[in-house]
């Protein structure tokens, strides 16, 4: 369903689609998208690098779909308090004079995103691999030690 209103109300022609969100502060972002052409598609590339988490229980495993991105434009990395950081950049296919874009959904630019590992993973053997433009990176896990239980004995 979609909502309209009139432009003209006097004219039973006029249709105008309705937009709920005229003037809401969004428009903070629609300006910043013209002082900046390229912040809107830094943000989409940002956004659109979806990185999945889970533990198993050798590991903590993350994969990213980074289809047409090089294993060179890629950097994983271990920052001080554990903090894994994959980003990267998608280069932008090159434009030629002569081609008709008739449809632009593929972003591109750089991505970046950061996981606070937790304390025990061995952030020393961390290890990436791209297959099939798939980044799989692994993050091995300590032992957990159990504690000790030593019985007492109580007299009396």
């Amino acid at each position: 369903m979609s909502l309209v209103r009139r432009s003209n109300i006097f004219d039973s022609f006029s249709l105008d689609l309705w937009d709920p969100f005229q003037g809401f502060p969004f428009d903070a972002i629609r300006s910043l998208s013209e002082t900046r052409p390229n912040f809107v598609s830094d943000s989409s590339a940002f956004a659109n690098t979806r990185i999945d988490w889970k533990e198993t229980p050798e590991a903590h495993v993350f994969k990213a779909d980074l289809p047409g991105v090089k294993k060179e434009e890629v950097k994983v990395e271990v920052e001080e308090g554990r903090v894994l950081k994959i980003s990267g950049e998608r280069s932008k296919e090159s434009e030629e004079k002569n081609n008709k874009w008739h449809r632009v959904e593929r972003s591109s630019g750089k991505f970046l995103q950061r996981f606070r590992l937790p304390e025990n993973a061995k952030v020393d053997q961390v290890k990436a691999t791209v297959e099939n433009g798939v980044l799989t990176v692994t993050v091995p896990k300590e032992e957990v030690k159990k504690p000790e239980v030593k019985s007492i004995e109580i007299s009396g």
